[in-house]
């Protein structure tokens, strides 16, 4: 009656591990747009990129909407029936996209896109998790897929708008989502995972709560320096709907008996101390907006070049995978390869710091974008694994939406607002310092208009160059907080003296060693689910 498989008994394992190798590579990239065709849909459409950047948000935001509730989704359908619904459903809204010109409707078909794509995941997760066993090992796995994925999506996503148009890659996404929703109708079975539990105790008002709060917090931050910030109405009521609306979610799960949201997490220290260390990840992987204005404003590159060189990221990924699957194997405590995550990140932004010059070559790429991509793979894993250690199953799943957001989207939009905010200024500056070398003497009236070119450039790069220099200032700063954080390892021990007398000696040992039991049957559980 009940099968915590996937598949009909009667496949092979080989061939049920290349079935859910397949999904994992269609659909962990899902997205409602691709960061590397947002120039083509703007093009295609003729609306602003903000649409676009506001449709990326929205994947996230759909994605951390869904997470509270995927394991009563997962337990309430047959696993055949879900999967092939939730697949045609996925095909359905990439067609939509492929064939809609309207920006709005993109945004709302993005964030459905998230909140289905996360119910067809854990599908793949539990799976993946039970083969592999330790969990530290799993992220090693799982996120180093998933970030490589990522980047081969979006160069692809280039590469087929170059050739034929932006629409035809959502319309490839559909067709392999409908051959999928196929093989999954013939080789799954058709039972449910465990005891059919209802949806009735889903809080529906908190999901809109939760939607409401992000999605209006993703338009000011898409649309802020369009709308000039605070000096537009629209900002500073979208702004006032997002905190009234957080502020009712919270209210709320304290009025619910199965709450929405686990807010109790959050006052553990692993859980503040993690997304304390997110919101500095936030800061390194905001520096894309950077990266872009000086590889496409300066350097000149074309849209397919830019995209190839967030594939020089894949090595220092791999790289981050190995080191991870290693390093939770020998179950070495994390501070450490924490440490060296954000040293590689600063690695990056010092070179990218010497490197602001418009003679910077293709192949002096490597080493910043490997610093890169060992950075962002290691604090993907690390502190991902630290902020979620120790936490119940249930308080994991209710916590891990908010978790997402602030991770993927809230810490990352935050500093691609502000840095570009800041390189809009620093440019301002520039031009004032580089106005005063420019008068009569040293530039004509007649070739002023000639070396116009030369001053916004050199302009852009000293902007840049200040930028980095102070993410870099920051970054010493984040890696003396990890250096001296304690992360959950007893700074100080005490010596107990237990009496001998009376058999209390022989109590004491009996409970410590009931207490290590206690703590093995809880991590394989843990690492089970």
């Amino acid at each position: 009656m009940y099968n915590k498989g996937l598949f009909n008994d009667w496949v092979p394992k080989p061939v049920q591990l290349l079935m859910i190798i397949l999904l994992v590579i269609v659909v962990l990239p899902l997205g409602g747009v691709y960061t590397g065709n947002i120039s083509f849909m703007v093009g295609g459409t003729g609306e602003l990129s903000e649409y676009f950047m506001f449709a990326n948000y929205a994947t996230t935001i759909g994605m951390g909407a869904s997470m509270p509730i995927v394991l009563r989704m997962k337990m309430r359908f047959k696993v055949r029936n879900k999967m092939v619904l939730l697949l045609v459903l996925l095909a359905l809204l990439n067609w939509v996209n492929a064939t809609t010109l309207n920006p709005l409707v993109i945004v709302a078909v993005s964030l459905i896109i998230g909140f289905l794509k996360m119910i067809v995941a854990i599908e793949l997760f539990l799976p993946l998790m039970m083969m592999i066993g330790d969990r530290g090992v799993f992220y090693g796995v799982f996120y180093t897929a998933v970030l490589t994925l990522t980047q081969f999506s979006s160069y692809y996503a280039v590469k087929v708008s170059i050739i034929y148009n932006w629409q035809q890659f959502f319309i490839i996404i559909a067709i392999l989502c409908f051959i999928m929703a196929l093989l999954c109708w013939v080789l799954m079975h058709d039972k449910y995972f465990s005891l059919k539990v209802p949806l009735h105790y889903i809080d529906w008002m908190s999901i809109i709560l939760f939607t409401t709060t992000f999605m209006f917090s993703a338009y000011v931050l898409a649309f802020g320096k369009q709308q000039d910030w605070l000096n537009s109405t629209k900002i500073i009521n979208s702004g006032i709907v997002a905190l009234v609306s957080f502020a009712l979610l919270i209210v709320r799960q304290y009025t619910l008996k199965r709450p929405y949201l686990s807010l109790k997490v959050f006052s553990k220290s692993n859980v503040l101390n993690g997304m304390f260390m997110l919101f500095w990840l936030g800061m390194f992987l905001g520096t894309a907006s950077i990266q872009n204005i000086f590889a496409v404003g300066v350097l000149g590159y074309d849209q397919l070049t830019n995209a190839k060189l967030n594939l020089l990221m894949i090595p220092g990924l791999v790289a981050a995978g190995i080191t991870a699957v290693f390093w939770f194997k020998k179950q070495k405590p994390v501070k450490m390869f924490i440490f060296s995550g954000f040293s590689a990140m600063i690695g990056y932004a010092l070179v990218m710091y010497f490197s602001m010059v418009v003679e910077f070559n293709y192949e002096n790429w490597y080493l910043p974008m490997f610093l890169k991509g060992f950075g962002m793979g290691s604090l993907f894993i690390a502190v991902w694994f630290y902020t979620l250690d120790k936490l119940e199953l249930n308080d994991m799943l209710a916590a891990i939406g908010l978790v997402l957001v602030w991770r993927t989207f809230l810490t990352v939009g935050i500093f691609s607002a502000l840095l570009s905010w800041f390189q809009y200024q620093f440019q301002i500056i520039s031009l004032g310092d580089l106005a005063v070398y420019i008068d009569g003497m040293t530039v004509s009236s007649q070739n002023v208009m000639a070396n116009m070119k030369t001053i916004q450039l050199n302009a852009i790069l000293a902007a840049n160059k200040k930028i980095f220099g102070y993410i870099v200032m920051i970054g010493f700063g984040v890696l003396i907080y990890v250096l001296t954080h304690h992360f959950g390892i007893k700074r100080f021990q005490y010596l107990r003296f237990v009496r001998v007398l009376s058999g209390k000696s022989i109590i004491a040992k009996r409970r410590i060693r009931e207490r290590k039991i206690a703590e093995e049957i809880k991590d394989a559980a843990g690492s089970a689910m």
